[in-house]
Formats: structure tokens, C-alpha cells, sequence
């Protein structure tokens, strides 16, 4: 009885028309987002990590309630994605720039998100500063089946030494149902300029690619949603060439990629993060083809969109637009996070 009463809740019917015939369909909706949360790490210094570099171990006092506002906003954030739509925080939403489980559990147990019995996955991984990625689910709505955390091997041009930085992470499970398997990436920065660090996302975008591959040579039918951090635009040879992602879903072959983010780049100019003046739209969420067949029988890509309402932009300044990131100048600004979460919708047929 409460699960139904939680479905009737949670899962919204979105009615659509068919403007010959004037039928009325229903479907059901689900939001699956990713979130670039800015530095989540918490005020206990790890010997065996270099986390003191994080901005809030560089507070010089009030790093607990700095701490606990932190858990504070990305939580608001997160229960707002998708609301307008779906009357519910995302179904799933992948994560990065999150230190460890501990500040997940923190996240997932604020107020805000409490009821929404969130689950987590996440793996602790190379990087040099400690941050990882990870997945959090609704547990009565997405039923983890398998999950793994794939190494990325990758060398400084120069000094041909290992670059320690962040695993990628896949989680098959079941939404509704419906078997989905989903990569959460934080792909390697543009530390050293665009084009130096070129072949490190690259590299990231090959593992991302081979992940893909394994799954396709079991079912070339596999519904596959590839998101994160990725410090390339979709047009960027790392998309574009290695993933071979398409912006056009009439383009996209039988196990390839659509890429919805890619036109509001080229088209409309939209972006995620900002720097220099200029945006970039570096946070991504990419579905395979069987994601978006016409046969709503079961989940299928619906649109897709940034989460970038007004409250986690700048008001005014120099930076007036830009995203309210949380930490600057050596500070905490009470703000959200250098990066706008993005999201897709799913959508499937309501049985009559």
C-alpha cells in the first residue's frame, strides 16, 4: 500500500495528443540528471589523501556550518531538478567532485531529500585530490542489478608519468522495470591549456567507448545513458570523433550515440560553466539509439535540458550570469556550484 501510494505520488502522467486522430496518451516520467557539486569534501583531514587542498580545509574557522550549509544547497539543488515536470527529484542522478561516502550519506540524509530514500553507489578511486564520482537512486523507482568502477590509464605528455585521476563508473539496474545501464564520467581537466590536456579526455572518452562496446556486444539493444563532467563540449574530438555522437537523432546508427546537448552549444549558445567570458557546455547526458525509438512500450528519451534557474546564477558583477559557485576568493560565497546540473526526461506509455 505504501509503494502504491508513493508511485501515485512520484510518477507523473504527462498527457500528449495526436492532432489527426485527437487521441490522449499517457506516459509516465522519470528524471535522470547529473551534477557537478563543487568540491563536496568534509572537514576531517585524510592522511592518506591530499584533501587538504580542498577550499573548505583551507578555511581558516567555521568549516563545520560552512560544511553543513554546503550539504544544504547541492540537497536544494537536487530536490528541485526535474520538479517542473515530474513533480519529483530525479529517479537517478550521477555525481562528481564528491570526496567520499560520507558526505554522500550526509547529502542524502539533509531534510530536503530525506523522504526520497535515496540510495548510493560509489567506488573510491585514484585521484590525486580524492575526488570521485558516484550514483544516487530512488530506491523504490531504480533497482541497482550490477555496478563496477573502471580504471583510467593515462601519462603526462612530458614527464610520461601516471596521471592519478578519476575512475568511471557503471551501474546497471532496473528503472521501472526497464534495464538501463548508465556511466558517470568526470573526465580529466584542462589544467596546462585545452590543447595539451587534449589527449587525457581523449584517452577518457576511449575507456568511456570501450565500456560502451562491452555492453553492445551482449545486447547491440542495450539502453545506455553516458553522463558527466566530460571539460569538452560536444563538438570537441573527444565526442565528436571517439564517441561519435550525433546531433541528430535521424543520423544515429544502430549502436551509436545522440547527443542532445550538442544543439543548444552549436544552436543556441547554452553552456553549463563559464570562464573568461565565455561558455562551455561541458556537462553532458548521452543515450544510445534503442533510447530513442518512436515505441513508447517501454523507457524512451524524451528532451532534455540544464537546470539553471535563477537562483544559481550570479546577480550582479563582473561574474553577473555566471554560475553561484560556493567557494571564491578564498571564502565560501553560501553558493551552489561552478557548473549548472543538466537532466533528461524518460517517458513510457501508462498501461490503460
Amino acid at each position: 500500500m505504501k509503494l502504491l501510494k508513493s508511485l501515485l505520488l512520484l510518477i507523473v502522467f504527462v498527457s500528449f495528443f495526436n492532432v489527426n486522430a485527437q487521441e490522449e496518451k499517457r506516459f509516465k516520467i522519470h528524471t535522470v540528471a547529473f551534477y557537478n557539486l563543487e568540491n563536496l569534501f568534509d572537514t576531517i583531514n585524510d592522511p592518506l589523501k591530499y584533501d587538504e587542498a580542498s577550499p573548505i580545509m583551507e578555511l581558516k574557522a567555521n568549516r563545520s556550518e560552512i560544511y553543513r550549509k554546503k550539504i544544504k544547497n547541492m540537497a536544494r539543488v537536487i530536490s528541485n531538478i526535474g520538479n517542473d515536470m515530474a513533480n519529483n527529484s530525479p529517479a537517478v542522478i550521477g555525481v562528481c567532485e564528491i570526496e567520499n561516502r560520507k558526505v554522500l550519506e550526509d547529502l542524502v540524509n539533509d531534510p530536503l531529500l530525506l523522504s526520497k530514500d535515496y540510495g548510493i553507489i560509489h567506488f573510491e578511486g585514484p585521484d590525486r585530490r580524492s575526488i570521485d564520482v558516484a550514483l544516487l537512486y530512488q530506491k523504490e523507482l531504480f533497482q541497482p542489478v550490477e555496478s563496477s568502477s573502471h580504471e583510467l590509464l593515462i601519462y603526462d605528455d612530458l614527464t610520461r608519468k601516471r596521471v592519478f585521476t578519476r575512475d568511471q563508473l557503471l551501474v546497471s539496474g532496473k528503472l521501472d522495470g526497464d534495464l538501463i545501464h548508465i556511466i558517470v564520467n568526470h573526465w580529466p581537466s584542462r589544467s596546462g591549456g585545452e590543447a595539451r590536456s587534449r589527449s587525457k579526455r581523449v584517452g577518457a572518452a576511449k575507456l568511456n567507448k570501450r565500456i560502451i562496446d562491452s555492453l553492445q556486444s551482449i545486447d547491440p539493444y542495450a539502453k545506455i545513458l553516458t553522463m558527466g563532467d566530460l571539460n569538452d563540449d560536444p563538438t570537441n574530438d573527444s565526442v565528436k570523433e571517439v564517441l561519435k555522437a550525433k546531433k541528430d537523432k535521424k543520423k544515429v546508427p544502430l549502436k551509436g550515440i545522440y547527443n542532445p546537448f550538442e544543439k543548444m552549444f552549436t544552436e543556441k549558445g547554452y553552456g553549463t560553466t563559464a570562464y573568461r567570458d565565455a561558455w562551455s557546455l561541458f556537462d553532458q547526458i548521452m543515450v544510445t539509439k534503442p533510447l530513442i525509438e518512436s515505441d513508447y512500450s517501454s523507457y524512451r528519451f524524451w528532451k532534455a535540458g540544464i537546470y539553471n534557474k535563477a537562483y544559481l546564477s550570479n546577480k550582479r558583477g563582473r561574474w553577473e550570469g555566471y554560475p553561484f559557485r560556493s567557494f571564491a576568493d578564498g571564502g565560501f560565497t553560501d553558493g551552489f556550484s561552478d557548473h549548472f546540473p543538466v537532466y533528461i526526461y524518460l517517458i513510457k506509455q501508462a498501461s490503460e
